[in-house]
């Protein structure tokens, strides 16, 4: 799972004048480990909190079909299927969703998002907390047990089928920003339409502030928790996600493995890289951060561009920052 480096969101509050006066309302909960933030403008101070208490229940009924962390959600079910014979499961609409996005995910970026990861990042979990580094027969083994090829979606009933014993699925390379874009979704439907969802750093938002041209968004420092690039970011109707090893990595012979794991070579990568993507909507920006953070510089820069997003790489390479990004990726820039 891909802990996010927390973007640092500012915002600008004025007066709008007019019929209805728009307030700015500000709602966050500790959800999936991490606080939930929702900020969107209403006229009716009832309404908004009404409307955020249904939008942290969305996040909660998402949370228990997608966590591998609660023995009884429907993920923890599908991962203790695999293996056993004649065993397709019928899937959850948001399951199915999430899945058949997954795969898309898989297929465009070569294998580097790979949400059958699941026993390797337990694997390296362990050890990252004892702080010892395994054997390359442990990781070989334990790499026997992922692979997307193992995995099998029916699209026309909507079963899955996990065919290696010992299989885990583990969706918090995609989870977050899949939940914050429905969030944002449920809102639209609620005619709330300046707003902005904060899921642990993956953000997703509708229009922009009443009276702005956007939602200021401010991007970490690569290798830094607290310290900001000094260009943010601006936009409106996008999401972005952020991936970095500032919070969890393992030192070995002199070299550092990320808490990223590359699932073609089963270790964490090895360079020292911050990634940012604006993507159309937050599954995207999501899973597409992670891709670009184990995929080659120019790989990482063709796929966004192939999936019409954009992205920023900040690199350090013999103690110097280095930064490359797609051609649109400046005019987000302020």
């Amino acid at each position: 799972m891909v802990n996010r480096i927390l973007f640092v969101a500012i915002f600008i509050c004025i007066a709008i004048t007019g019929r209805a006066q728009q307030k700015r309302f500000s709602f966050s909960a500790p959800k999936m480990g991490s606080p939930f933030s929702i900020i969107f403008y209403s006229d009716d101070s009832a309404k908004a909190t009404r409307i955020a208490k249904q939008c942290f229940t969305l996040v909660d009924s998402f949370v228990f079909i997608f966590s591998d962390y609660i023995d009884s959600s429907e993920l923890s079910k599908l991962s203790a299927s695999a293996g056993i014979k004649s065993s397709a499961v019928k899937l959850s609409p948001a399951m199915y969703d999430i899945l058949f996005q997954a795969k898309k995910a898989f297929d465009k970026s070569e294998g580097a998002f790979d949400i059958t990861i699941g026993p390797l990042s337990k694997f390296w979990r362990k050890f990252r907390k004892a702080k010892q580094f395994p054997t390359i027969e442990a990781v070989r083994a334990t790499k026997k047990l992922i692979g997307f090829n193992n995995l099998i979606l029916d699209t026309l009933n909507k079963k899955l089928t996990l065919t290696q014993p010992g299989m885990q699925l583990d969706l918090g390379g995609i989870a977050q920003g899949y939940i914050a874009q429905k969030i944002i979704d449920f809102l639209t439907i609620q005619d709330i339409k300046h707003a902005l969802v904060n899921a642990s750093g993956d953000i997703v938002m509708n229009d922009a502030p009443p009276g702005l041209n956007g939602w200021t968004v401010g991007v970490n420092v690569p290798e830094t928790k607290e310290e900001l690039l000094p260009q943010t970011l601006l936009m409106h109707n996008k999401a972005v996600s952020t991936s970095g090893d500032a919070y969890q990595y393992i030192e070995h012979e002199g070299k550092r493995y990320s808490h990223i794991i590359d699932p073609r070579t089963g270790y964490g990568v090895s360079f020292q890289r911050n990634v940012t993507v604006i993507a159309g909507d937050g599954t995207t920006a999501d899973w597409l951060a992670t891709a670009c953070s184990i995929l080659s510089i120019k790989k990482a820069k063709k796929l966004a561009t192939n999936l019409g997003a954009d992205v920023l790489i900040g690199e350090i390479k013999k103690g110097k920052l280095i930064f490359n990004s797609t051609k649109g990726f400046e005019r987000y820039q302020k």
